[in-house]
């Protein structure tokens, strides 16, 4: 399994990474017959039948600790057709990176249900809040700030909020209970999901815009908190988060008012639901535009399924720009040139990379 494993790597690092091209051209649009919406039973219904039974990771992981993850945006756009479908797994990076791909639909496929549960919460304040001003107010029940419009940057809205003040109790049960009803009308959620959905807003208003990721519940680290994310830049000092504009936001929340951003509960080793998405795509006539695979293949080599994740994402529709984006931290990964590494308390962490999907998969295909 230890040469298999090496195998892997050593394939892999043969892939080039992209690079940063000035001014990045956007790729042209794909078209697809996925669904321009869905109601929400329908979206809900797609969720229980593409998921897998919850499993187990070490860490809820709430928040992202790629502070790095913009860097590769302006390739990510040149490279990724829009109008394709998005694959991602874990919390928020995921908007950032399809505010830039621009999909016709989103998967969000994580082996927690926890997971799942978040983006039902992020589902609903998306849908319930009119701007950025709106959404940040929301998410951490904090008295919406005057003085900022549509125009105004994110460094000055996160700036905002940062005054511990602002919290309001009153205003974290108003937020909570109009949640609540709204995906119980919605999605007609169990209440199971309602409770988990109910903890992670809880979090959110508790810790508030220092909130960050923790390897386990209460550990402490030099990771990123999520108002450091949310006024992260690419290499240009160009903010390029889900939140850095309206533009993003609103291609964010389209997408969920639509109902096509679908949370899937499904381990990548496992035997369902990557190919299950990859069987929904194919029925659709849809390509993969971008899989943001973060460092799960780490955890798959370094415990066993790499082989089978390799076999269930070569199910899925592919053409030649189809791309992985992936996080690398330390040795783990396939390393080119021009590799980046910030400034500041959280470098050396993780960077990101784009891979083309197609030649990574041939070259796992061949040890499988």
């Amino acid at each position: 399994m230890l040469r298999r494993a090496l195998l892997v790597l050593a394939a892999l690092a043969l892939v080039p990474a992209a690079r940063m091209l000035p001014p990045p051209q956007p790729a042209p649009a794909v078209t697809s017959v996925l669904p321009k919406e869905l109601t929400g039973q329908d979206l809900w219904k797609l969720s229980i039948e593409l998921s897998e039974p919850d499993g187990f990771f070490r860490s809820d992981n709430l928040v992202s600790n790629e502070l790095f993850m913009q860097q590769v945006i302006p390739e990510l756009t040149r490279i990724a057709k829009a109008g394709g479908a998005y694959l991602g797994v874990g919390p928020e990076q995921n908007f950032t990176y399809i505010a830039a791909v621009r999909p016709a639909m989103a998967f969000i496929i994580d082996i927690r249900r926890g997971n799942l549960q978040l983006h039902l919460m992020y589902k609903a304040i998306f849908e319930l809040s009119a701007d950025r001003n709106d959404f940040v107010s929301r998410l951490f029940s904090m008295k919406r700030r005057p003085g900022l419009d549509r125009n105004s940057p994110i460094r000055e809205i996160i700036a905002a909020y940062e005054a511990p003040p602002l919290k309001s109790e009153e205003l974290y049960k108003q937020n909570l209970a109009a949640i609540r009803d709204f995906l119980s009308k919605r999605l007609n959620l169990t209440a199971d999901d309602l409770k988990g959905v109910e903890r992670i807003y809880q979090d959110f208003y508790t810790r508030g815009l220092d909130i960050h990721y923790e390897i386990t519940p209460g550990s402490f680290g030099a990771f990123p908190t999520y108002g450091e994310l949310m006024t992260a830049t690419d290499l240009t000092s160009v903010p390029r988060g889900f939140l850095a504009s309206e533009e993003n936001f609103n291609v964010v929340r389209e997408l969920h008012r639509r109902n096509l951003l679908v949370p899937v509960v499904g381990n990548f080793a496992g035997p369902k639901a990557i190919r299950a998405v990859g069987k929904y795509l194919r029925s659709h006539d849809a390509v993969v535009s971008a899989f943001y695979v973060s460092n799960v293949e780490q955890y798959l080599l370094r415990e066993g399924g790499i082989e089978q994740f390799c076999a269930s994402a070569a199910t899925l529709p592919l053409d030649e720009t189809s791309t992985f984006v992936r996080s690398e931290r330390g040795g783990f990964g396939p390393r080119g040139p021009g590799s980046t590494r910030g400034p500041g308390p959280f470098a050396g962490n993780f960077s990101s990379r784009l891979h083309n999907m197609q030649t990574d998969l041939k070259s796992c295909a061949t040890i499988r």
